[in-house]
Formats: structure tokens, C-alpha cells, sequence
């Protein structure tokens, strides 16, 4: 089956913004009276909320505000983003110049919220390439359940097998895979474990390597 369309998930994937994440979410536990470390954020990368209170909680126990600990790190996050910018992941213009003019469809399917992610594609200038934005908001169960790309592909009037998806974490993978996506891991801050591994159509080291991807796709359903 060819390849018609494209699904982004965004932050560490097309933005370099999982270290900003990693950081302010130490940050705000640490306001809070809580020792967050690196490996806890990782852990909760792409999670929806519904599934990222529990798993912190259990780690930290019930005390563990979530939702105030997660607007102080949305507030430092935006604060940070607002004076020096954010930085696009490499191979990205390449890979979104290649879909415009092969005339493939183009959506983002991300945990963050509608506004804020129509800003940040807004600030690096790449907003006019998407077709659709699709935020855990508008879904009922956000990742790693599969709902965010069904409905990407609904709104490309797609199938979910005609469908690219970029992801950089294990539990963006899982919804992908679940959704039936031909899913392509593109790592940010770790490598893909055994078990994301044996899940992935392919890895790759950057975004303009998923273009020599979708060729190759396409030129054997020839």
C-alpha cells in the first residue's frame, strides 16, 4: 500500500524540546518538594495525563499534585520558550518541503495542547505545512492508546496504513503501532529498547532520512 499521508507527533520529535521538558519538569517538582530526575520524565514522555498522574503518583505517592506541578513546568517552559526561542530537529525542513511537493498529506498528532502547539509551529514558520492538528485534547484516551492517529488519518481521509508516523518515545510508538500506522522512530534523548524495536517499521538517525523511507515504500507498491 502506498504512502499518502504523514503523521508528526512534535515535541522531541520535530521540536528539541525534550530536554526543555526533562529540565522544567525537575524544575517545578522540585518547587514542590519532590526530587524528579531524569529517567522519571522520560518515563511520562508522550503520556496523556490520564496515564502520567498515576505513573508519577506511584513513584512519588498520592501527595504528588500533578496538575499544579505540571502548570508551573507549562509556565517556566513558555517562559524559557518565549525569551530564546525553540530549535527545529535536524532534516526537518527537508523531510516537510519533500511532502508538500510529492503532494503527500500532512498532519500533528501531539500531547500538547491545540494553542500552544499551533505557537510553537507558528514561531519556527512551519505551520502552513500541516493539513491537520490533532491534540490529546481532542481525543478521548491520548497515548499510548492508539485514538490520536485514527483520528489524524480520519481528518486526512486516510487509512491509518496509508499513513507515515514520526515518533522519538516508546509510548508515542505504541499508539502509532496500535493505530496501524507504518511507524518510523526518529530517537531524541534515548535509542529504541528491545521491545520498541522489534514494533518500529524502521529507525531512523534524523528527518531527512524518512524521506529516502517513504520512497522506498512507495517505489515497491509500484
Amino acid at each position: 500500500m502506498k504512502i499518502k499521508g504523514v503523521i508528526f507527533d512534535m515535541d522531541g520529535l520535530m521540536l528539541d524540546t525534550e530536554k526543555l521538558l526533562t529540565r522544567f519538569w525537575t524544575e517545578a517538582a522540585e518547587k514542590f518538594g519532590y526530587q524528579m530526575k531524569k529517567e522519571h520524565v522520560l518515563g511520562i514522555r508522550s503520556l496523556a495525563a490520564v496515564f502520567a498522574e498515576p505513573k508519577l503518583k506511584g513513584i512519588f505517592g498520592d501527595g504528588f499534585d500533578y496538575k499544579s506541578i505540571r502548570a508551573e513546568r507549562i509556565r517556566l517552559m513558555n517562559d524559557y520558550i518565549e525569551k530564546f526561542g525553540v530549535e527545529k530537529k535536524k532534516g526537518l525542513d527537508q523531510l516537510l518541503k519533500y511532502i508538500k511537493e510529492c503532494g503527500l498529506k500532512c498532519s500533528v498528532a501531539t500531547a500538547t495542547a491545540p494553542d500552544r502547539t499551533r505557537e510553537y509551529l507558528s514561531k519556527l514558520n512551519i505551520l502552513e505545512y500541516f493539513d491537520q492538528i490533532v491534540c490529546a485534547s481532542m481525543v478521548k484516551h491520548g497515548k499510548p492508546q492508539p485514538d490520536i492517529y485514527i483520528e489524524a488519518a480520519h481528518r486526512l481521509s486516510l487509512e491509518p496504513e496509508q499513513c507515515v508516523a514520526l515518533e522519538d518515545s516508546p509510548n508515542g510508538v505504541l499508539a502509532a503501532v496500535r493505530a496501524g500506522c507504518v511507524t518510523v522512530m526518529v530517537p531524541d534523548l534515548t535509542q529504541p529498547d528491545e521491545e520498541t524495536a522489534k514494533i518500529i517499521y524502521k529507525k531512523a538517525d534524523d528527518l531527512s532520512q524518512v524521506i529516502d523511507i517513504i520512497k522506498d515504500i512507495n517505489n515497491k507498491a509500484d
